[in-house]
């Protein structure tokens, strides 16, 4: 089959471009929004898109329902109904670890279908949490079925993932390429891919229930954390051991004039968790706050370290908790599991540069990234994707942190809902925007916002809340990307591209086809965002399916679902939320998540094949 194209200097630039992207992305020299917005300049640098269409992304239908989507998770998450779901879960499910299991996955996996995927894994994470405490199950054997079925339940309809609905503006797009005579193809409806989303959530529950469960990780130490059992559950996981003790600093104590993360430093130092100088004591002392004769330390750590210390460096251990006692009550302080999630912005930033203590008073006691645990030289640490902090702070200092959109708390907070009495606004207006999309010809953007602004206005979410509540990394990582997408369209370098694999693929099947696209778009989701993936390949799919004769919107469509086949690896955003609480290791993703890909390809192209 020989090519009718020929490459001209615009195709050359776009080429260079779409490199220059697959690169960025995947050694990751800057993050990928910067990456991406740098792309977007150097597009309109090299003029492949006009200048007045070149910022169109940040208007575009998909990037103001992702904000939208974004507003209405973030008010369902304030209202609680989540763990209003939690609890009826306990109820239904009773303490059978399979039944637990199945109705967590599909929870999480239908809800998952009107927010985020990302979102949902985030509210459920906590709630997990308490349901796995409560009930005593290890929390390995819950997360990554939960993360899976999030993933998948992504696909039921067109708001799930940032790709499907990012693909009804690309076919739009592509609509004005199109050769003549093609026939322009038709936006799908909210629930036009809902049979393939639900046979892949189906298949999803059926997996872990038949054949997951014998391979994710067996009973371990790796257990909730909750309050009342944080002891044990921390000695055994992250090797934190000890009691809370009281040191008065002498006259004679070299700490004297120290900082406290000089003293910190020192030789068999313990955790220095709390402080009072002249004012009350407070937990989370500022890496510079000085110490001074006499300056009370809270610590912890085993007896015979504590006293060691004491000894050597002149502190007086006092026999009981005179000074922290109420501070260090249960009820009111703990240590917590608090995770980073993607679009942080304390990633890249070390502990110490990110002032935890000073600015959201936790302090850090360990890290759990991947498959390491790391206790020493925390402060010079710089924080990545997925890492699972360790800390210890009040439970309501934890209840801020987890209203700031750089964490996840994993750990569940003793304490009251947030607002409760607004749950009917919340749900309301949640039900208003699926009626305008499902029975109204307004845009998806228009009925979304519709809900986001009503839960804004009932009181639901404060504005500043809802702003806090969008991932902008997101959101111009979408925007910045939509100018390459158009430019590979416009110069005609998607249809070169989809020449080029049709030369290399030569006479098979349409299904043929159809798993190249697939295992592309898996391959790509795996090691770049899954939006970029989205933009990149699905102008070739469309190119392709014109030059064999089949759907192109089908074709597109494979490639939407397709990127949300990221099971293999902890790259995806939702497998980095769950691997630091569920106490994944990388070999434990491929192991279960390699048979699951392979399952998410055959059920997908059947069923796409059996509708479409």
């Amino acid at each position: 089959m020989e090519s009718g194209l020929t490459l001209s200097s615009d195709m050359v630039l776009v080429l260079v471009l779409l490199g220059l992207t697959v690169f960025l992305f995947v050694f990751e020299v800057v993050r990928v929004d910067i990456a991406a917005i740098c792309i977007m300049v150097l597009i309109g640098l090299l003029g492949l898109v006009p200048g007045d269409q070149l910022f169109n992304g940040f208007a575009s239908n998909a990037v103001i329902s992702v904000i939208a989507v974004m507003i209405i998770g973030a008010g369902l998450d304030r209202t609680g109904v989540m763990n209003i779901v939690a609890g009826f879960i306990v109820r239904v499910g009773g303490r059978s670890e399979p039944r637990i299991m199945t109705m967590i996955s599909s929870t999480v996996g239908v809800s998952s279908g009107f927010m985020q995927n990302t979102g949902a894994t985030a509210l459920f994470l906590p709630v997990v949490s308490r349901i796995s405490a409560r009930l005593d199950l290890p929390l390995s054997r819950l997360l990554m079925p939960m993360g899976f079925c999030a993933i998948v339940g992504g696909t039921i309809t067109m708001v799930g993932s940032s790709p499907l609905i990012l693909l009804n503006d690309l076919i739009l797009t592509s609509n004005r390429s199109l050769p003549p005579g093609a026939e322009a193809m038709q936006p799908f409806d909210l629930f036009a891919v809902a049979p393939v989303g639900i046979a892949l959530l189906l298949a999803a529950l059926a997996y872990f229930l038949v054949v997951g469960k014998l391979m994710l990780p067996a009973e371990s130490a790796k257990r909730p954390a909750a309050p009342g059992r944080t002891k044990r559950y921390f000695a055994d996981v992250y090797g934190i051991e000890g009691d809370v003790y009281e040191m008065l600093v002498t006259v004679d104590s070299p700490l004297v004039g120290m900082r406290i993360a000089e003293a910190e430093q020192l030789e068999g130092a313990p955790l220095m968790l709390a402080i009072q100088n002249t004012d009350k004591p407070r937990l989370a002392p500022p890496a510079e706050e000085m110490i001074w004769v006499g300056t009370v330390l809270g610590v912890m750590g085993p007896r015979e370290q504590v006293g060691e210390f004491a000894l050597r460096n002149h502190l007086r251990l006092q026999p009981r908790l005179r000074t922290f006692g109420n501070l260090f009550n249960p009820t009111r302080a703990g240590i917590s599991e608090v995770v980073i999630p993607p679009g942080s912005r304390l990633i890249g930033q070390s502990i110490g540069a990110a002032r935890l203590r000073q600015r959201f008073g936790i302090s850090v006691l360990a890290i759990n990234r991947r498959e390491e645990i790391i206790t020493h030289q925390l402060r010079e640490q710089p924080l990545q994707v997925g890492d699972c902090l360790v800390s210890h702070s009040t439970w309501r200092d934890l209840a801020t942190v987890a209203r700031d959109k750089d964490f996840i708390v994993a750990t569940d907070i003793p304490k009251e809902e947030q607002r409760p009495q607004k749950v009917p606004h919340a749900l309301g207006f949640f039900a208003l925007s699926l009626y305008l999309i499902l029975f109204t010809d307004f845009q998806l953007s228009i009925a979304l916002l519709t809900g986001a602004i009503g839960m804004i206005l009932t009181g639901v979410l404060s504005m500043d809340e809802a702003y806090q509540s969008v991932s902008w990394s997101t959101v111009f990582l979408m925007a910045s990307l939509i100018p390459l997408g158009f430019a590979m369209e416009v110069t005609g370098t998607a249809a070169w591209l989809a020449q080029q694999v049709l030369d290399l693929l030569g006479e098979v099947p349409e299904i043929g086809f159809q798993i190249a696209i697939a295992v592309l778009a898996t391959v790509f989701t795996l090691v770049m965002s899954n939006v970029g993936a989205t933009v990149l390949l699905v102008p070739i799919a469309i190119n392709i399916a014109l030059a064999t004769g089949g759907n192109p919107a089908v074709y597109a469509l494979i490639v939407g679902l397709a990127t949300s086949n990221a099971f293999i690896l902890p790259t995806h955003p939702v497998n980095a939320l769950i691997m630091g609480p569920g106490g994944y290791k990388v070999k434990d993703f491929i192991r279960v998540g390699g048979m699951m890909s392979v399952l998410f390809l055959v059920v997908m192209l059947t069923v796409i094949n059996l509708i479409y």
